[in-house]
């Protein structure tokens, strides 16, 4: 278990990706329109990632909660983040359809 505390920060962002206009609400972690992610965080909200590359949505796990899978585009690494409700479901669709590799 990890001791690591989450930091809540609430901004608003244009994404880097689709260049879509983002309302953050404390808890945003990646463009509900196009799912693209950047790599911030090394813990949840505390913004002290060096890399600041995107993320790429590479798959969806789906179990209670819908689960989308990110790959840093400059350090390979390999966040799992909730999905929100005004995430664009046909992405989601997208997401679902591929098959990830494997993941720990």
């Amino acid at each position: 278990m990890s001791d690591t505390k989450f930091i809540k920060v609430a901004e608003d962002f244009v994404c880097e990706h689709c260049g879509a206009k983002v309302a953050g609400d404390g808890y945003t972690n990646h463009c509900p329109h196009c799912l693209w992610s950047k790599h911030v965080d090394i813990n949840p909200g505390d913004r002290a990632a060096i890399c600041q590359a995107l993320m790429e949505p590479i798959g969806l796990l789906v179990s209670k909660e819908w689960i989308i899978v990110h790959r840093c585009l400059g350090c390979g690494k390999i966040i799992k983040n909730k999905t929100s409700e005004n995430d664009n479901h046909d992405q989601l669709v997208v997401l679902a359809n591929k098959v990830l590799p494997n993941i720990s």
